[in-house]
């Protein structure tokens, strides 16, 4: 039996004080804005990753604080996590070879789609814009188990 491979990938729901949604325009869908984050490196554990990914791209720190929902493209056997996460520190520095612009923009279901033209990123948005809670995330650690993080 073939072990399954499939890449797994991270972005946030990340608002400012104004209760704006940070969104991205990346090189590779040039046609759409979308949450930002990326690729989970081998071994890196989610929200470690969620806070590199937002970093390199958008020169922010963030602190994860739970996940609003789980999607899985199967046609490039992409699983996405989609957290939220609470600006820390930093300024809007989008990165030129990450990104071709992040802004923060004021999101409503009915506009929505002004921005986010890809059907299948526009549930990712909607779910974190109308959940009240986020489902736990934990890390641990084998041999001997030892929890590293959790998120509730």
């Amino acid at each position: 039996m073939k072990t399954p491979k499939h890449i797994v990938a991270v972005s946030a729901f990340i608002t400012n004080k104004n209760n704006e949604v940070l969104l991205v325009k990346t090189f590779h869908r040039k046609d759409t804005w979308e949450l930002p984050g990326g690729q989970v490196e081998e071994g890196e554990p989610l929200e470690q990753a969620l806070c590199r990914e937002i970093h390199e791209e958008t020169g922010f720190i963030i602190q994860p604080t739970g996940i609003s929902g789980v999607y899985f493209n199967a046609t490039g056997s992409i699983l996405n996590i989609v957290f939220h996460a609470e600006l820390q520190s930093g300024k809007l520095e989008k990165q030129p070879d990450e990104i071709m612009e992040a802004a923060f923009f004021e999101l409503e279901e009915e506009t929505i789609k002004h921005y986010i033209s890809r059907d299948h990123l526009v549930p990712r948005v909607l779910d974190a814009m109308v959940s009240k809670s986020a489902v736990p995330c934990e890390t641990w650690t084998t041999d001997p188990f030892k929890r590293i993080e959790r998120l509730n």
